[in-house]
């Protein structure tokens, strides 16, 4: 074959098997590609928005419950529902769930007692009694103790406490506010002591007084999977702990 001359007498080789292979190196590849795969997605479940109804009697604290709950189950909105501790057998029955004081003597519902609460004495803010740090039974002899309509403690038998002059106010927020007027005082659950707080009022823990059990209840016959979720959760179960 005769070889080709380019420009300035420059000899031109024709293309070698190694160039041409060079050239047509795409289609190889493309030849040895692997044949394309079938690719089967798994399916995920996605769980349908819903929302477990939570009641709460005043001054119970589940805060810390709600936070780990939104973040193990987001899709489920947690409606938290104010009820009234007179009250809280009926609103049982129209929650998911709910934060009660006890006693409550009823077969027809779960009950998972969670923490006890410390009574504290409430008075004014100028009262002798806010000059310690702890207060014993006796320190109350010749007060008059302020009883509201809506009390969780019960009858509290404290020698030398008085009674009051006047008729049963109907709310704890009515009772603190009167005591802070200096005219008697109110023995709450520190929580409450603290949710009814008043610039004008202090309390006092009350060594060896009652105490306020807080508990978890729910109907029996209605222990849905999002009922144990919040089990677990008040438990102190991990998200991956077994029931």
């Amino acid at each position: 074959m005769a070889k080709q001359r380019g420009r300035g007498g420059a000899t031109k080789r024709p293309a070698t098997g190694k160039t041409a292979s060079r050239a047509s190196s795409p289609s190889r590849r493309k030849q040895n590609a692997p044949a394309n795969k079938v690719v089967f997605d798994t399916p995920r479940v996605i769980e349908e928005p819903r929302v477990f109804r939570l009641g709460a009697v005043p001054g119970a604290t589940p805060g810390k419950w709600i936070d780990t709950w939104k973040q193990r189950l987001p899709h489920v909105r947690l409606e938290l529902v104010p009820i009234d501790a007179e009250t809280q057998r009926a609103s049982i029955d129209e929650l998911d769930a709910a934060l009660i004081r006890l006693p409550l003597n009823d077969d027809t519902v779960h009950l998972i007692p969670l923490y006890e609460e410390i009574a504290v004495v409430v008075a004014s803010a100028e009262s002798h009694l806010l000059s310690v740090d702890e207060l014993e039974p006796k320190d109350l002899a010749g007060e008059v103790l302020i009883t509201p309509l809506d009390d969780v403690l019960g009858p509290l038998d404290i020698p030398g406490i008085l009674a009051p002059e006047f008729p049963p106010l109907g709310t704890t927020a009515d009772a603190i506010a009167t005591a802070a007027t200096g005219v008697g005082i109110v023995i709450v659950p520190m929580s409450l002591a603290r949710l009814h707080q008043r610039k004008d009022a202090g309390h006092r823990p009350l060594r060896g007084g009652p105490t306020s059990t807080v508990a978890l209840a729910w109907p029996r016959g209605r222990t849905t999977d999002d009922v144990d979720a919040f089990v677990g959760i008040v438990r102190g179960r991990t998200a991956n702990s077994s029931r």
